[in-house]
């Protein structure tokens, strides 16, 4: 999964307003973030690529950018 596809995920299906650039923000300066976002992110992830997501890989991510690694490794 592409950077541009994730931030796309993130934009259309979870509803926040990021940037690639906002990849490398930590989790709490990500405006309107919080768990409910995590969880659907994580259903949106597994819905869109092959790579099934760890909920505690997820649970320890700081980072958008790690969450995205965990799809893309």
């Amino acid at each position: 999964m592409t950077t541009a596809e994730f931030v796309r995920i993130i934009r259309d299906e979870i509803g926040l307003d990021v940037r690639a650039d906002d990849l490398d923000r930590d989790l709490d300066e990500v405006r309107d973030w919080d768990s409910v976002h995590l969880l659907a992110l994580a259903i949106s992830l597994e819905k869109h690529s092959a790579a099934r997501v760890s909920l505690p890989d997820l649970l320890e991510a700081r980072t958008l950018g790690a969450i995205h690694g965990l799809v893309t490794a």
